[in-house]
Formats: structure tokens, C-alpha cells, sequence
């Protein structure tokens, strides 16, 4: 029996060479994701930024530094947790990415939670807070109202804990947004 790790090994070469969307096209790396095998807590981003797409590991930029910040003041370490995004390559000149290569992205993504079974998802930004929501059947609405808060729900064969907060990106442009984002850490711990 292959063990999470492998089984996560395998997606990640998979997402390597996926050409199901054209952001292949214009990435140098595939950013699979990373992290614990068995995390009890996922972060999903929405897309690859510039240096993430030069690594082909999430969250190493700014955003990235602005993460590890946010979950030491909590009491999280990173490499306790899955991190992975909702795209896999990185969308030209750093824009959302669009739905058919969310829906080209995303089987990688649900087999990454399969695997892992994690008890908490925190959705990342407006983009992954939609699609975890309503792949649990809950509704969103704006990233400004489901933040924070924790949602109950039952997604590829598990029951899981969602609690979407602002993208560490949004947090470096609107630093007032600071304050919230470690709250909502906190509170992710707390349920822990």
C-alpha cells in the first residue's frame, strides 16, 4: 500500500507535465504543493506567484514571508501543515486564474485532500474560499464575509472544519488587514 507521501509524489510529477490548460505555456515550474503528508490543517492559495513560479514551492515570496509570520504568531509551524493552491501554474502577468483552468487544476487539488484528510481547509483569498465552500455545498458570497469564520462541512469523503481568511497578498497591499488575518490564525488554532 502506497503511503500519503508517495501517493503525493505521484500528483506532484502528474501536475509537472499537465498541459489540460494553457498556463503550462507561460510557467517555468508547476508548484504542486507541499507540506505534511498528513497535515491536520491545509492551506490552499489560488495561484503560483513570480517566485513561486521560479521555485516551484508555494508561498516563498512576499506573501509567502507574510504567511510564515502569521502562523509562528499563531503557534502553527509550516511544516506541520499542507500547502498547495487551486492552480498549479502560474497565470500570466500575475492575474486571478480563470475558471477553466481552475477546473483544469482542481482534480489534482481534491485528490491532494483526499489524501491527506485534513481536519481544517483554510481557503486562501476569494478565488479557493469559492471553490472549497461550495465543493462542501455552502454557499459563498464575498471573501469579506466568510472570513474567519468556521464552517462545518463534508467534502471528498470527509468531514472537515473551513475557515477562509484574506490572501497573504491582499494583507501586503491593505496592511490594516494584518490584524484580522492573525486572528483568523488564532482562531484556526484554537480549533485544534
Amino acid at each position: 500500500m502506497l503511503t500519503n507521501q508517495l501517493l503525493l509524489n505521484q500528483i506532484a510529477e502528474e501536475v509537472k507535465t499537465c498541459k489540460k490548460c494553457e498556463l503550462y505555456k507561460c510557467a517555468k515550474n508547476a508548484v504542486p504543493g507541499e507540506g505534511n503528508p498528513k497535515a491536520k490543517i491545509m492551506l490552499i492559495g489560488e495561484a503560483p506567484g513570480r517566485n513561486e513560479d521560479l521555485t516551484g514551492r508555494p508561498f516563498v515570496g512576499s506573501a509567502g514571508k507574510l504567511l510564515d509570520s502569521v502562523l509562528e504568531k499563531a503557534g502553527l509551524k509550516r511544516n506541520d501543515i499542507f500547502i498547495g493552491n487551486i492552480a498549479k501554474h502560474r497565470p500570466p502577468d500575475n492575474r486571478a486564474p480563470k475558471l477553466e483552468e481552475i477546473e483544469a487544476c482542481t482534480p489534482y487539488l481534491d485528490r491532494q485532500i483526499k489524501i491527506i484528510k485534513p481536519e481544517i481547509i483554510v481557503p486562501l483569498g476569494t478565488h479557493s474560499s469559492k471553490y472549497i465552500l461550495e465543493k462542501a455545498g455552502l454557499e459563498f458570497t464575498t471573501i469579506s464575509d466568510v472570513r474567519g469564520k468556521a464552517f462545518d462541512g463534508s467534502a471528498l469523503g470527509s468531514k472537515i472544519k473551513i475557515v477562509p481568511s484574506f490572501h497573504p497578498a491582499a494583507v501586503i497591499y491593505n496592511r490594516k488587514l494584518r490584524e484580522t488575518i492573525e486572528e483568523d490564525f488564532k482562531m484556526i488554532k484554537d480549533i485544534i
